[in-house]
């Protein structure tokens, strides 16, 4: 499995095009961030985003993942954004409209002729009819490169299909369900698509707790009003800490060291429930390295 130790409960998308943007992005509280070639950039202005990305990348102390989502790799602006993502060192690169494996194979390839290091990652946007029906097989056969993660995209299948969801989604959730499930069976992070309207905060947080139910590892954004409340959705409670702090405290215990099933406060609690826990405290410990990480970028 190929599913890496990251933090992804928000995701920014950063338009390159836009110094300001990116600039600003700096200080933002953002898990990650998805620094954008592609619909932020009008055709005659792709070349310059990119190189004004390249600049930005070549300075930035953002701690957390950078992803890149480049053109088509078909097209000449694909091919050189791939290039700049991996001679600026980013975490991983974001392929757009992903229906089959043999896109992933192709920018695999790519990537290993670059001589590019086995940590430059690919992500894949699915968000077609077509790439909903395959997503098994493109988890399957990518998670054999680079792949590592997939980023649903509820609008473009929506207006792919002429669904007309309402605002619980539910007629989006049996083709969402089929790709988190596909990620999960092949070890990759999965993400939850934007929400487009970022003054609607009742709308949105229904939005994350339900994406966080369903499994989603995150939420990615397209504003910063929408990082904090990401952020607390998909991250731990107080309640949840403290109740993994209690199960791996028990299983510790000589007397249970052995046990597969123990019981605590009048419940049944097995060994799974223990492994987790232990994802829980994993991710606290990684959400207050991110946080002492930021502190000091923003001490500099």
């Amino acid at each position: 499995m190929v599913r890496d130790p990251m933090l992804l409960r928000s995701l920014l998308f950063v338009p390159a095009a836009n110094g300001r943007a990116l600039e600003k992005s700096e200080a933002l509280a953002a898990d990650g961030l998805i620094y954008d070639l592609e619909d932020s950039a009008a055709p005659q202005a792709k070349d310059e985003a990119r190189e004004r990305l390249r600049e930005h990348l070549g300075k930035t102390r953002h701690p957390g993942p950078k992803i890149v989502r480049i053109n088509p790799l078909d097209s000449r602006e694909g091919t050189e954004d791939l290039l700049m993502a991996r001679g600026a060192g980013v975490d991983a690169v974001l392929l757009t409209k992903v229906e089959d494996s043999d896109v992933l194979k192709d920018a695999s390839r790519a990537l290993d002729e670059m001589d590019a290091p086995a940590r430059l990652r690919l992500w894949a946007m699915v968000e077609t009819p077509r790439g909903i029906v395959r997503a098994e097989k493109i988890a399957r056969k990518g998670v054999r490169g680079r792949l590592s993660g997939f980023v649903v995209g509820p609008n473009d299948i929506q207006l792919a299909t002429n669904v007309l969801p309402d605002a619980e989604r539910t007629e989006l959730l049996p083709w969402l369900m089929q790709i988190v499930l596909a990620a999960k069976a092949n070890g990759l992070h999965v993400l939850d698509g934007v929400y487009r309207d970022f003054r609607d905060h009742e709308g949105y947080a229904r939005e994350c707790a339900a994406g966080r139910r369903m499994g989603f590892d995150g939420k990615t954004l397209i504003h910063p009003a929408q990082i904090e409340p990401a952020n607390a959705a998909f991250g731990p409670s107080d309640a949840a800490i403290a109740e993994a702090e209690a199960i791996v405290a028990a299983f510790r215990r000589p007397e249970n060291a052995q046990k597969g099933v123990i019981q605590i406060d009048g419940r049944m609690v097995e060994r799974l429930h223990l492994t987790d826990a232990r994802r829980i405290l994993a991710m606290r410990d990684a959400i207050a390295a991110r946080n002492a990480a930021s502190a000091n970028t923003d001490s500099r």
